[in-house]
């Protein structure tokens, strides 16, 4: 079998994640470099390449040890030419990314959206696997998605399918959305959008609540805390996940009934909830998915973390480049 390394990459808001894969899928070497969003995110290709070179240099490796890259960066990738239509975060527009990438690093790249590649990788290592038709939700501090029907990333038109956190939830009245809409369930089910439910729970009512002396105590509310406090038997933190689960239940619902897939990947910080989440989505999912579509899947808690996104880069690297480049 090949000895080479892919190179699997996700590019995120704060730091870069990096790491050399072996062909099945095993991370050899990762690694993560600081985020430079400085002139529009001009340097990051830049960083990417020095940071490969350093870390093949304390290994001891060439370049020659390495067949491609796959990578993955927010927001719509034109998938014919590698670039990035609009990255707000990163200060991208319209960038050319494969093709920096590939002047800087000397080696073939593609590029998709971290969350594909995300739900590549829980499809080809994690708790996806062995799955064709599958979805994943990425719940963190926005809620990202990536659907995979027969194996393939479904990216629609002009790339910006496996959008789930912009179903609407809310059709009335519902909250704003850095997207420009109002009532995305991305307004409801990221770790920012649950906070903000449990300041709104804590302002409608007086019912005593561990939840209520703590952001009494500190004026901050997290995700995290309304989980821990939920856990306790704590009734306005319970109420707060139980509408989280609501509406997440329903939106996966409504897609499930359109895809029929076999597994539902949560993933993301939110996930690390487990169970607490996972058994009311799980009720709510059911009263609204379609019987025998509800028959079919599981939903289950993303097992890769982090590290989704590197390994669904090299898997992605993988199947293009290897039938590209007729690698044995």
């Amino acid at each position: 079998m090949d000895k080479r390394w892919l190179v699997g990459i996700d590019i995120g808001g704060t730091s870069i994640k990096v790491a050399f894969i072996n062909l099945f899928g095993d991370i050899v070497h990762s690694w993560e470099i600081e985020t430079n969003k400085s002139e529009r995110g001009h340097y990051i290709p830049v960083d990417i390449a020095r940071s490969i070179d350093k870390k093949l240099n304390e290994l001891n490796q060439t370049k020659s040890k390495l067949i491609g890259i796959g990578i993955g960066a927010p927001g719509p990738v034109n998938v014919q030419d590698g670039s990035i239509e609009v990255a707000v975060n990163l200060g991208w527009e319209n960038f050319p990314l494969q093709n920096i990438l590939e002047q800087e690093t000397s080696l073939p790249v593609v590029v998709d959206n971290d969350a594909n590649i995300a739900a590549i990788g829980e499809m080809w290592k994690g708790a996806g696997k062995g799955a064709k038709n599958l979805i994943c939700v990425t719940l963190g501090t926005g809620v990202g998605g990536g659907i995979i029907a027969n194996g393939e990333i479904v990216r629609g038109v002009n790339g910006a399918g496996g959008e789930i956190g912009h179903i609407t939830s809310v059709p009335k009245d519902g909250s704003p959305c850095n997207c420009g809409k109002k009532g995305c369930l991305e307004t409801i089910a990221s770790a920012t959008g649950i906070a903000r439910l449990a300041l709104e729970e804590i302002a409608s009512t007086n019912k005593m609540s561990k939840l209520r002396d703590s952001y009494d105590r500190y004026q901050t509310i997290t995700s995290k805390l309304v989980f821990d406090i939920a856990n306790e038997g704590d009734e306005i933190a319970k109420e707060v996940i139980d509408q989280v689960a609501f509406y997440l239940g329903l939106a996966l619902a409504n897609l499930a009934n359109g895809l029929n897939p076999e597994k539902i990947v949560i993933g993301g910080g939110v996930s690390k909830a487990g169970h607490t989440l996972l058994t009311p989505l799980k009720e709510q999912f059911a009263q609204f998915a379609f019987p025998r579509v509800a028959q079919g899947v599981e939903l289950v808690i993303a097992t890769l973390g982090n590290d989704a996104g590197v390994v669904g880069g090299a898997w992605m690297a993988k199947e293009r480049l290897m039938n590209e480049l007729q690698v044995r």
